[in-house]
């Protein structure tokens, strides 16, 4: 694996720095900047730039307004997005759900949804998780029964609760993992369905969590009617689809870039902040070593990352080294997370404002370090907890 930048790798990243310098909105810019709750617009506009752009969704086939860019380009690409501090493209369309549509979908499926997610158009949830089936997955209880109706089409009726929907108060659409035959094993028995949320006897109900956000909702599907059309893959083979976006949401969630950026936000708030003793707390030598420590952590996983990359410019999907990925950037995340927090002192004392955001009691960079602390908690949980991602490369790698 070569690291170099050639000279059309720096090309594109002047060309990269200048777009986000350009056209990321100054408004969105100054909403992050003062800690706002951000809404559905503000994320779905900065998508629909990007999508002008054509820079969207890098990752895709071609066809489908893939960019067609290399590993280094891509990899240059999250860079840039991070230094700016701009938003990321929400992963639930782009980078989860439609990698299962293009590989598992009819073509029918993929000329209706792959146009509006690449564009912004549609805003997707997961319905994955049920409370009686987190890391334990395959144990799902939400059924879907097959009827025909009056106009002799065929449609699933759904019943069952998910939870856990991250920002499914916005969706226009969720991917569900629904259980299509009970008496069958737990993976053998499941389908993959698409379903609009604006479909009658769906509830969605918030969840606030530790820091005083909306960001995760129950949702209820009491007699939801579903075209049949609307299931990805043959019925009961929708753990295929299911173990495939998976390894695309961990290997998403590692965040390397983002970390990068996050760790020179925490020397910035270290170097002018004090330590007990007097001083700059970077100049701290027991502090200096987390933020040492850290860093080798970081370059490890992005060395990791850029393998993972090149694999799959290769045509190698993701495997288990999406379970590393997964366990290793949230942890390192977490750790961001804390030692911005001890940065911050007394200032990152959480002072929740109108909408659950911290309106502030010190400097700026201490504005929602606690919030982020206390929502970081659940990183090594979504997407398969670290546990069970231990698990599965104890069963894959090391033939456990």
């Amino acid at each position: 694996m070569n690291l170099d930048f050639s000279p059309e790798d720096n090309a594109f990243r002047e060309e990269a720095r200048a777009f986000l310098a350009q056209s990321y909105p100054k408004e969105l810019r100054e909403k992050q900047a003062r800690g706002e709750t951000l809404g559905k617009e503000d994320y779905l506009s900065w998508h629909r730039i990007l999508a002008k752009k054509g820079w969207a969704a890098p990752s895709w086939p071609k066809e489908w307004g893939g960019t067609d860019w290399t590993p280094t380009q891509k990899y240059i690409w999250s860079e840039e997005q991070a230094r700016a501090d701009t938003l990321g493209i929400l992963p639930f369309g782009v980078a989860m759900l439609a990698p299962v549509i293009y590989t598992f979908g009819t073509e029918e499926q993929k000329a209706k949804f792959l146009p509006d997610i690449r564009d912004g158009k549609i805003w997707w949830c997961q319905g994955y998780s049920e409370p009686g089936a987190g890391s334990d997955l395959a144990s799902l209880k939400t059924r879907a029964e097959r009827v025909t109706g009056g106009d002799g089409k065929e449609y699933y009726i759904v019943n069952g609760q998910k939870t856990w929907t991250t920002l499914g108060q916005h969706a226009d659409w969720g991917f569900f993992l629904v259980r299509t035959d009970p008496d069958s094993k737990p993976q053998a028995g499941i389908s993959f369905l698409l379903i609009d949320m604006k479909t009658p006897g769906i509830t969605v109900r918030p969840i606030i969590t530790l820091e005083g956000g909306h960001e995760v909702n129950d949702v209820f599907l009491d007699n939801v009617k579903v075209p049949v059309e609307n299931r990805v893959f043959h019925e009961n083979q929708g753990w295929t689809c299911a173990k495939a976006l998976l390894a695309h949401e961990r290997s998403g969630i590692a965040g390397v870039a983002r970390s990068k950026r996050g760790l020179e936000r925490v020397r910035e708030m270290a170097s002018t902040e004090l330590a007990d003793a007097g001083g700059a707390l970077l100049a701290d030598p027991f502090f200096k070593r987390k933020v040492a420590e850290l860093e080798i952590d970081l370059t490890a996983l992005e060395f990791t990352e850029l393998r993972t990359l090149a694999g799959e410019s290769s045509g190698k999907g993701p495997g288990t080294e999406s379970s590393i990925l997964k366990i290793k950037g949230t942890e390192i995340q977490q750790r961001l997370q804390e030692l911005a927090l001890e940065a911050a002192g007394h200032y990152g004392a959480p002072f929740l404002g109108e909408g659950g955001h911290n309106s502030g009691v010190g400097p700026l960079h201490s504005i929602d370090t606690a919030g982020d602390y206390f929502n970081g908690r659940k990183t090594s949980i979504y997407g398969g907890s670290n546990e069970i991602q231990r698990n599965i490369i104890a069963k894959m790698v090391l033939g456990l």
